[in-house]
């Protein structure tokens, strides 16, 4: 699976941007799709995951009821939603793909197998 993320840019603090990950051949029915960030001088930190089968979602609290998660089977795509961004947002998103645990939605990196390239989201104050 290669994963391609686009849609980053700068955008005013509470504003919105879509990012959208294509997925690159056919996606396993028992995968997740996650969105990850990282900004400049801190770890990398999950965002938001979604079952590829079944379209539930997880997210982190920080982004709980601002982004939103989705996947378009026909189009292969993940996109991540976000609204009401602060300036904490700023980061490079990655998006991801990797194996549904028995416990649901992996929230950590190392569960993941394929990793798209970061896109950047800057967002002024």
């Amino acid at each position: 699976v290669q994963l391609q993320a686009s849609g980053g840019g700068l955008v005013q603090a509470g504003g919105s941007l879509t990012l959208s990950c294509a997925a690159s051949g056919r996606t396993p029915s028992n995968y997740a799709m996650a969105w990850f960030r990282q900004a400049p001088g801190k770890e990398r930190e999950f965002v938001a995951a979604i079952s590829w089968s079944f379209g539930t979602t997880s997210y982190a609290d920080s982004v709980k009821g601002r982004f939103t998660i989705s996947r378009d089977k026909d189009k292969n795509t993940v996109y991540l939603q976000m609204n009401s961004l602060k300036p904490e947002d700023t980061a490079d998103y990655y998006c991801a793909a990797g194996t549904v645990k028995v416990y649901g939605l992996p929230r950590r990196g190392y569960n993941y197998d394929y990793w798209g390239q970061g896109t950047q989201v800057t967002v002024s104050s």
